[in-house]
């Protein structure tokens, strides 16, 4: 089953465990939890779990029942994301981070381009089937993804890669830039029987080109039948005396036919189509770019995870998170920091 469009964005704009400042306020009768001064009700929570229930309905697997550990699991993660973007959303205000009507009618606007054909009609059937009205997918969906985006856009601003580090990288790892000795053949994977080999030799020995594809496609008892038995193969690759033959026969020659007693228990003929190319080593420069482009985005994920754990940190003292009795996730955000921060220490 597809993933619906609304799952694909929530799933794409989620970038938990930000912070803010200050005391959390106090709890309400209709409140699950409180972040700083930011309510979190029971109506969110319920809202979440029944469009959680939808899709539970849409994949024919049934919901958990309420009581049972399962329905608590993931009661548990929708407190957590509720905790987590109201976090989120005082972070952004604090960054001085905004989201326009405008900016919210753009990426719905794409949302239609890409999943619905920009078919209104088939947009409003869809999100009435996940659950959403068109305001709540703008408040519940769409903001929070723009949010997220414009709060990681700013978090990675300043990362860059050095050429120095490209550098380093480049001789710390040169093993995967360098290339062994190869060689180009063609070959026939004959099977059991020397009788068959001989035969099947004799006949490349005097046919050329055509009885290599002709042969290798009746006879090749692996893929090299489906390319006249082409194939290029590297120093140490396959079986010993396969390579030991193939980089040692000289070229344009059918070899006599040889036998595997290891792994393939069979005969080969095999005929080298040129010279052994040497071992060789990618130039840094031909690769710089790819470099570049790894480092950075492990660097961006790297600061990204950095500031999310620092936030999520100053969240977690000062009562800035408070939870309604019965409604504290087993394992939330700050349990796990303190568990993290107590086994360091």
């Amino acid at each position: 089953m597809r993933k619906s469009f609304v799952l694909i964005i929530l799933a794409a704009g989620l970038l938990a465990g930000c912070g803010g400042g200050g005391g959390a306020a106090k709890l309400s009768s209709g409140d699950v939890a409180v972040v700083g001064s930011q309510h979190i009700s029971l109506t969110a929570m319920n809202d979440l779990l029944a469009r959680a229930k939808i899709a539970y309905k849409q994949q024919g697997q049934a919901f958990p029942k309420q009581g049972t550990t399962n329905y608590q699991a993931i009661r548990d993660n929708v407190v957590t994301l509720l905790v987590e973007q109201a976090e989120l959303d005082q972070k952004a205000a604090a960054m001085g981070i905004k989201v326009t009507d405008a900016e919210i009618d753009a990426r719905i606007a794409q949302v239609k381009k890409q999943y619905f054909a920009g078919s209104q009609k088939k947009y409003l059937a869809e999100i009435k089937k996940q659950g959403y009205t068109e305001a709540e997918v703008r408040t519940d969906v769409i903001r929070p993804q723009l949010i997220s985006e414009k709060v990681q856009k700013q978090v990675i601003k300043d990362v860059k890669v050095s050429d120095a580090e490209v550098q380093k990288y480049y001789d710390d790892n040169k093993a995967l830039y360098q290339q062994p000795e190869s060689r180009d053949v063609r070959y026939i994977l004959v099977g059991k029987s020397k009788a068959t080999a001989e035969s099947v030799y004799q006949q490349l020995v005097k046919g050329g080109d055509k009885a290599w594809c002709t042969l290798a496609k009746k006879y090749a008892k692996d893929a090299s039948g489906q390319n006249c038995g082409k194939a290029t193969f590297s120093k140490g690759q396959t079986v010993a005396i396969f390579d030991t033959t193939a980089f040692s026969s000289p070229a344009h020659k059918v070899v006599k036919p040889f036998y595997d007693p290891t792994q393939y228990k069979a005969w080969f003929v095999m005929e080298p189509l040129g010279p052994v190319k040497p071992k060789s080593t990618t130039p840094e420069k031909q690769v710089a770019s790819q470099i570049k482009s790894t480092l950075l985005t492990n660097k961006q994920k790297a600061a990204v995870t950095s500031f999310s754990s620092s936030l999520t940190k100053s969240y977690c003292h000062g009562s800035k998170i408070k939870y309604q009795v019965g409604y504290a996730p087993s394992t939330n955000d700050c349990t796990a920091t303190t568990t993290n921060a107590t086994t360091t220490q």
